[in-house]
């Protein structure tokens, strides 16, 4: 069984930065056996899939934070980051760390199905961006 535990959550002005990490309780072999991502929620908003690693490696960002955002994993340390840069006031909210599996899928089914609410989640960190 999969435990998430983010970190790396705050209070930024627009324009700054933040990197945010997951760090997974799970046998190291089995980190490659599921999808990883971020999702995130707004106050009055509703989830909303931010950025996926699949089971092949492959990478989808949502478009709304393409360009600013990144993901990346270190599948030896059981450990998945999300780098914000250039962040907007829009980007405040609620950010989970989500492991779908054991699966087989892409960045872009992952991150689908983790906008669905599948997978499992962690407690989640809170960032917040004033203008």
């Amino acid at each position: 069984q999969v435990r998430l535990t983010e970190s790396g959550g705050g209070s930024v002005q627009a324009g700054g930065s933040l990197r945010l990490s997951c760090d997974a309780s799970t046998e190291m072999w089995s980190m490659s056996r599921y999808s990883w991502g971020w999702i995130r929620q707004g106050a009055g908003k509703g989830r909303e899939g931010v950025a996926a690693i699949g089971t092949d490696g492959s990478t989808t960002i949502t478009e709304s934070v393409k360009g600013r955002f990144t993901i990346s994993r270190d599948n030896l340390k059981n450990t998945l980051w999300l780098q914000m840069n250039s962040l907007k006031p829009e980007d405040t909210g609620m950010y989970f760390c989500v492991a779908v599996g054991p699966t087989r899928q892409t960045g872009i089914q992952a991150l689908a199905d983790m906008a669905a609410g599948s997978g499992v989640r962690g407690q989640g960190t809170q960032v917040i961006v004033s203008s």
